[in-house]
């Protein structure tokens, strides 16, 4: 098919276009209304269980003199400031599009989650890693160990809802994507879920080294274990955080859906009646669950340039009545391009 090539379809086209656009949606996880909705409150229950956690953790540090709950209540400071980034984060990428930002605010929830991770890094992994190795030169012993041990098993209980809250976000997102749930974790282009999850599992791992170093301390009367233990938090959160920073630096340079949604993408506009073939298909996430579509395709039937370029529009009609496409842009295939297939 040319240039040229069209049909009278494109009011049936027309008709078409919420049933078409509600095909596309089929792969997604979730709404857009719907999982951001799912993503604030689980960022609210991870703020409220790190703000009681970090009161606990401060409290204990200054009565058992622990360097692994100093660290343990740095950590928690620094998560209990990440949410409220989260939590602006998912706000601003919610607003609607304007004339100046066409695709909608998506990609303002990676800067935001961006600044959450270096928090983790610098509020966290850089406090915990400063303060062990100052215990280690200047050594501190520590009582009251009960007292710890108690504020480290409540604080469990507490990270564990809120990991569980991210844990069942994650599933319902997880199975019609048919991933497991880390890889749904790391793939999703919702930065929130990834980073209150990424947290939640870093602090429940950080709270079994604090346990062991102040169990370590009061066993052997050395401060070293405790010391070490406040260390490794440190070193745990800096490696969460290089991932979230990695992951977020690569949504906003620009990163193509999942090939799955592609694909199903793909197969809900061969099913459309006026298209004939398709022979380029991009889908870029443009913010949590959002996606940019653009591509060639060759339209059924033979008709004027105009009439085309109508259809044309009407086809990018389809794709935008999904609240999960902040725009897309087709063009006419060339005769010799090859043709996809789903």
């Amino acid at each position: 098919m040319a240039r040229e090539q069209g049909s009278e379809q494109a009011p049936a086209a027309a008709e078409g276009g919420t049933r078409g656009s509600r095909e596309l949606l089929t792969p997604l996880p979730l709404l857009r209304g719907a999982a951001a909705s799912e993503s604030f409150t689980t960022v609210l229950v991870a703020l409220g269980a790190n703000v009681l956690i970090a009161v606990a953790k401060s409290a204990a540090a200054v009565v058992t003199g622990s360097a692994s709950l100093v660290a343990e209540a740095a950590h928690s400071w620094a998560d209990s400031g990440n949410e409220i980034f989260l939590l602006i984060a998912n706000r601003r990428a919610r607003r609607p599009r304007d004339r100046a930002h066409p695709f909608g605010h998506g990609r303002e929830a990676y800067v935001w989650s961006l600044f959450a991770a270096l928090g983790i890094f610098v509020a966290g992994a850089a406090v915990s890693v400063t303060h062990g190795i100052q215990e280690l030169l200047h050594p501190e012993p520590a009582d009251h160990f009960l007292v710890g041990y108690v504020v480290l098993a409540v604080s469990f209980v507490l990270e564990g809802v809120s990991f569980l809250q991210s844990v069942r976000q994650a599933r319902s997102e997880a199975e019609p994507l048919q991933r497991d749930l880390i890889e749904h974790v790391m793939a999703t282009s919702d930065p929130t879920l990834r980073a209150v999850f990424a947290e939640d599992s870093a602090a429940l791992t950080g709270l079994v080294i604090a346990a062991a170093g102040l169990a370590a301390h009061q066993l052997t009367g050395s401060p070293v274990p405790d010391a070490v233990g406040s260390i490794l938090v440190g070193v745990l959160l800096g490696v969460v955080a290089i991932v979230l920073i990695n992951r977020n630096r690569r949504f906003l340079v620009g990163e193509e859906a999942d090939p799955r949604i592609r694909s199903a993408a793909l197969r809900a506009l061969l099913d459309m009646p006026e298209v004939a073939r398709v022979t380029y298909l991009r889908l870029e996430v443009v913010g949590p669950r959002m996606v940019f579509v653009t591509g060639d395709v060759d339209l059924t039937g033979d008709d004027t340039e105009s009439h085309v370029a109508v259809r044309l529009r009407a086809l990018e009609a389809k794709f935008c009545v999904s609240p999960a496409v902040a725009g897309a842009v087709l063009s006419l295939s060339a005769p010799d391009e090859p043709s996809l297939h789903a």
